[in-house]
């Protein structure tokens, strides 16, 4: 990152770091092995169900353990994020992102009109993506948006593309469980995302910060999307608000699992589409 006025990262008080955060001890870790295995038990599935509509009532949070998803793959990408945030900052900003391409690298993301002390890199999951160009239903015009690839490290763009594909099966085995803990058939949330999807991979890189009382790496915020599958690394910095204490808790690392957020898309969906008692 380039040397910044130090104004632009402070948070308000009320969101600034606090050591006194309570560790989730609690945070559901829900074993994905009746979904994952060759054969599962109707019983096994109904108790993941239960599990995975609990959690989501309760948290909207939650870590998957034996997910399916290779370790060497997850392995091979941290490595390649790693080896391109390491390059000099002229070198990242050859695959900068801008008005004809919202994916690529870029350092001045807000949150609630902060700024983060992060870098990032987005990649569409299919290239090219066609999405509205306006937001009338009406409207059928769209944009054809595509990704950039920086030359360094070699494979990059593979080993994402590979990762993707792993990341999609998983998202949609997750939210097949979700519409049966809603009493759904296993694909009808599946049906609004098949179409026009704009799924994407974010590598988040956190440089250390100089003035770590008062900055944040990213702001409180809500997820927009469906479902986001979060990868952690050793590092602990992941808080969650809890629904119901409305308390911030802070995610302990746990190797190979994912976090599942359940994000806003879902949510509004359900409300639109079906008449739930809440």
């Amino acid at each position: 990152m380039e040397e910044e006025d130090q104004a632009l990262f402070i948070q308000e008080p009320q969101h600034r770091p606090s050591v006194s955060t309570m560790e989730a001890q609690g945070i559901p870790v829900i074993d994905l092995s009746p979904v994952t295995s060759s054969n599962p038990s109707l019983s096994s599935i109904d108790a993941l169900v239960k599990e995975i509509g609990s959690a989501c009532k309760e948290w909207g949070f939650f870590q998957v353990t034996n997910h399916g998803v290779p370790l060497s793959l997850r392995r091979n990408l941290l490595e390649a994020s790693k080896n391109f945030f390491s390059q000099s900052l002229q070198e990242k900003k050859k695959v900068s992102r801008d008005e004809s391409s919202p994916s690529g690298y870029y350092d001045t993301e807000l949150t609630r009109n902060v700024r983060d002390w992060k870098e990032v890199f987005d990649f569409l999951a299919k290239e090219p993506t066609f999405f509205p160009l306006t937001a009338d239903e009406l409207d059928d015009r769209v944009t054809q948006l595509s990704n950039k690839s920086p030359q360094h490290p070699s494979h990059f763009r593979d080993i994402i593309q590979e990762y993707i594909e792993e990341m999609e099966k998983l998202a949609f085995k997750l939210m097949e469980l979700i519409a049966m803990s809603l009493g759904l058939q296993p694909k009808r949330l599946e049906e609004f995302f098949m179409r026009g999807q704009t799924s994407l991979i974010r590598l988040n890189y956190y440089p250390p910060c100089p003035f770590p009382h008062i900055a944040l790496g990213v702001g409180p915020h809500k997820d927009e999307s469906a479902l986001t599958i979060l990868a952690q690394d050793e590092v602990e910095g992941l808080e969650v608000k809890h629904k119901t204490h409305q308390e911030w808790v802070r995610v302990k690392p746990t190797p190979n699992d994912y976090i599942i957020n359940v994000g806003d898309i879902i949510q509004v969906q359900l409300l639109q589409n079906f008449n739930f008692g809440m």
